[in-house]
């Protein structure tokens, strides 16, 4: 399978989005290598803070396969916004309606049609008060298992101490510039799972497996010990983010 190109939107958002990027950060990107060169995968990444997805897409995109993100579909309007976002790839998530799963159809479509498509799999910001990764949402584990791709943790440390998470506009400390460290780890082993059922057990344990790994390469990058048991955030489903957990197909079960 041949390498998707990365479009005239793309590189259009890298040149206006990477100067002040190298202004704010010293970098600290390693695990490249582990990015597949061609073919559909998957990347799950901890949220800590609202830049993370120039961040992270900035250290993707310098790998040649960028990154398809989920977003709320208010923001795909006819604007400058809407027309980048649709430009880009990204996939619009219709929250509480009878489109809502079509965010699943078209991220198992983008990733068989060998592309990237990036998870928050917390579903949010984390709310742990050592930004520790929180549990997980289910998204990423049912497009994995639908689609038997690689996935790729993703973790970022530094992004945090210029714009902390739920931080007003005034309390951003751009100054002095800070070190962003992004690092790609191996592919999550999840082929035991691959010929089972994916019910509500089986997608929570892949998530679990899913949210170790991304833990276990933060703390790498923290040189700290993580919590022995993950913050659980509970909201009403109401106030859920569009970024939380794609919807379950009709024929799967949800929890």
């Amino acid at each position: 399978m041949s390498r998707p190109r990365v479009g005239f939107c793309y590189r259009l958002a890298a040149l206006l989005v990477k100067p002040p990027l190298l202004v704010l950060f010293k970098r600290d990107w390693r695990g490249m290598e582990n990015i597949p060169g061609e073919g559909g995968f998957i990347t799950v990444v901890n949220h800590n803070s609202y830049l993370d997805p120039l961040s992270y897409g900035h250290f993707q995109y310098n790998t040649g396969r960028v990154p398809r993100f989920l977003a709320k579909v208010s923001l795909f309007g006819d604007g400058f916004v809407g027309t980048m976002l649709r430009g880009m790839g990204q996939i619009p998530v219709y929250r509480d309606s009878a489109d809502a799963i079509g965010a699943f159809r078209a991220a198992v479509e983008a990733v068989q049609r060998g592309e990237c498509v990036a998870f928050y799999p917390e579903g949010t910001l984390t709310r742990d008060p050592r930004l520790w990764p929180m549990e997980g949402k289910t998204g990423a584990a049912r497009v994995a298992l639908q689609t038997r791709a690689p996935v790729i943790p993703v973790a970022q440390w530094g992004a945090h101490e210029v714009a902390p998470p739920y931080a007003k506009a005034d309390r951003l400390r751009l100054f002095p510039r800070k070190t962003l460290t992004v690092v790609a780890g191996e592919p999550i082993d999840l082929s035991d799972f691959h010929d089972r059922e994916p019910d509500a057990e089986v997608l929570q344990a892949v998530t679990e497996r899913i949210m170790d790994s991304l833990t276990e390469l933060l703390a790498g990058i923290r040189n700290e010990i993580p919590p022995a048991d993950r913050f659980v955030h509970r909201r009403p489903s109401a106030a859920r983010s569009v970024h939380d957990s794609v919807p379950a197909p009709p024929e799967e079960k949800t929890e």
